[in-house]
């Protein structure tokens, strides 16, 4: 079940139980306090803010107006009103000072003073105020106090003005009085909200055979699809007017989110892909509609010169009918300037376009009903065979396989590989097969033939050059082949999430790949309680370059999933559970998940995408169950 309005909802509603535990009445006083801004200090001190007292239904308190980079942002203060509770309300204090003046007023009298004025009149700079709940509790007794927070701000732009957003949630609340809508709505709902969730969360929750440690990391980890920096959007009317009535865009408007609290860019696809399981398996409409912006990307041009950090190499901000790296950077204008990656030249990427027709596949393969989505695939098809030619072109001998040339040109974007490679040539078959099944299914016999020779050619080419009887190389070059890579089956994974088996990847190469990999990279390192690092060769990790050293939280999880589908289920929690327990018993940061780790003292990229793909993991364990 999906409750797309509520789930777009800024707010957050606070319940808190007061339990006297003493033998006689006690009278106890709960504040609730917050500041105008961002806690950005120069840009909150040049803000205008004013503060009003409300009661709206059943709703009291403050609305904080102020600006954010010029926008209009309003904080909504509440309280839940209660007959027998008192509340009372601070306009304004100076959050810069020792907070001394409202401490007295609550200290002498459980309450905030009552001012006259009902609002307080637009000044330069911080402001805060506050609302306090003032309640009797009898003895072996508890009140209930009730608070929520809306943060009210439904017309943004970024910073080149190019156009101005509508934020989704405002499509369901009016123009007028939003915040006091909101809030007055949040309290009214909240413990339909709790019941749906526990719905939502219980068939795993009460699964037993489940350890406790993946249930809490399963649903945790979703903090980043909403401190992702996350942004959902109403189309303009203009553009909604090009649309077809079918396209998803029309109803779900604009779904975008940061690779990392570091890295700002959005819906970076290379990374997207391992984390798109979760928007796939719980908002799947939000995956359709990134994927259709992404689908109209793919066909754009901008010829804006860029240079390359890595090689000083001039290039196009974004070639033709190659997949976008990102939709772009908040910084600047995302949705209209894509590619603000400039590192390397994505156009020459090998992984991104493979990636793009995975997901299409797996999306219209894997629906909550069950049944092929062909409208979906019949709206995607020319995508998906456009980047698919065009990635062909990097297949130079002819042989059904493309190659790298010899630099970082995939995710890993510091690892070299040279020519044929067991990552993104395992991308590619995985990619040739579901081009496959999709023109077939779509009727297409001319295509259909044209990707099943590639498809054979390549698989026979693949273990000519990459098997080497144990585990599949890491690509043909002299020094670095032998590395043992930890996501060298990353496209058996997709097709496993898909729903298909071994058409593609011998099962018995799997297996002993899997092993091979639970052997060096998982339990030969720190121990097993690191997770997999990326690349080990001659019995210890891979130093070639800083990511072959790393742990990649996200490709921990894939590879977990991977095992679970092999029967390796043991193997598969051991490896995501060694990594778990690092984050969140040794680091803390279970809420700020970073993309790397390293064996001794470092990580890297906190608050990171990847490691939403723990979602495939519930995948497969709910596959082979």
């Amino acid at each position: 079940m999906q409750n797309l309005q509520d789930s777009s909802l800024p707010c957050a509603v606070f319940e808190w139980t007061v339990t006297n535990v003493c033998e006689n009445n006690r009278t106890v006083t709960l504040a609730f306090t917050f500041k105008s801004g961002t806690g950005n200090k120069k840009e909150d001190r040049a803000s205008l803010s004013n503060a009003k007292s409300f009661k709206f239904g059943i709703s009291e308190g403050v609305i904080l107006n102020h600006t954010i980079c010029g926008m209009p942002c309003s904080y909504v203060i509440s309280a839940q009103s209660n007959p027998v509770q008192d509340v009372s309300k601070c306009l304004y204090f100076d959050p810069n000072s020792d907070g001394i003046d409202p401490w007295f007023q609550l200290k002498n009298d459980g309450k905030f003073e009552e001012n006259s004025d009902s609002s307080i009149p637009s000044m330069q700079g911080e402001m805060a105020c506050g609302v306090a709940v003032k309640v009797n509790v009898k003895p072996a007794d508890a009140e209930v106090i009730k608070y929520n927070l809306v943060w009210d701000m439904p017309i943004i732009n970024f910073p080149l003005k190019k156009t101005k957003y509508s934020k989704k949630y405002a499509e369901f609340f009016g123009k007028e009085d939003t915040g006091l809508e909101i809030s007055q709505y949040a309290f009214q709902t909240y413990n339909q909200w709790e019941k749906d969730i526990c719905a939502w969360q219980n068939t795993v929750l009460n699964d037993s055979n489940l350890p406790p440690w993946f249930k809490a990391a399963l649903f945790n980890q979703l903090y980043f699809i909403s401190d992702g920096g996350s942004i959902w959007l109403t189309l303009q009317d203009d553009e909604l007017s090009r649309l077809p009535k079918n396209d998803p865009r029309t109803i779900y408007g604009r779904f975008a989110y940061l690779e990392s609290h570091e890295y700002k860019m959005y819906n970076t696809y290379d990374v997207h892909f391992y984390a798109s399981f979760a928007l796939n398996m719980n908002w799947p409409h939000l995956q359709s509609v990134l994927q259709y912006d992404m689908k109209d990307m793919i066909f754009k041009e901008f010829p804006t010169k860029i240079t390359m950090l890595f090689d000083g190499k001039v290039v196009e901000r974004k070639v033709p009918n190659t997949m976008p790296h990102d939709v772009g950077d908040p910084g600047e204008e995302p949705f209209i300037l894509p590619n603000s990656y400039n590192i390397h030249d994505v156009s020459e990427w090998k992984d991104l376009n493979s990636k793009f027709v995975l997901q299409v596949f797996r999306d219209a393969w894997q629906t909550p009903d069950g049944v092929v989505n062909e409208e979906y695939l019949q709206d995607m098809y020319d995508a998906c065979y456009i980047v698919m030619m065009n990635l062909l072109v990097f297949d130079r001998d002819k042989d059904g396989l493309i190659e790298n040339d010899a630099k970082p040109d995939q995710t890993y974007d510091t690892w070299i590989m040279t020519g044929p490679s067991a990552y993104c040539g395992s991308l590619w078959l995985a990619a040739l097969f579901a081009m496959t099944k999709m023109a077939e299914r779509l009727n297409k016999q001319e295509d259909f033939k044209k990707f099943e020779d590639i498809l054979k050619q390549g698989k026979e080419s693949f273990d000519r050059k990459l098997w080497n009887g144990i585990y599949y190389n890491f690509d043909c070059s002299e020094n670095q082949k032998k590395s043992i890579m930890a996501d060298q089956l990353c496209g058996h994974w997709y097709l496993r999430c898909s729903g298909f088996n071994y058409e593609v990847f011998p099962h018995e190469n799997v297996l002993s790949s899997l092993r091979t990999i639970y052997a060096n990279n998982v339990q030969s390192f720190c121990n097993g309680n690191m997770g997999a690092v990326n690349g080990f060769i001659q019995g210890d990790q891979d130093e070639f370059t800083i990511q072959s050293q790393e742990i990649w939280t996200g490709v921990t999880y894939s590879l977990a999933s991977t095992m679970i589908y092999e029967g390796m289920v043991n193997e598969g929690f051991k490896t995501a559970e060694g990594m778990y327990n690092s984050m969140t018993n040794m680091f803390g940061l279970s809420f700020n998940y970073p993309e790397a780790l390293y064996a001794h003292k470092f990580y890297r990229a906190v608050g990171y995408m990847r490691p939403l793909s723990i979602w495939a993991m519930l995948l497969a364990y709910q596959k082979k169950n």
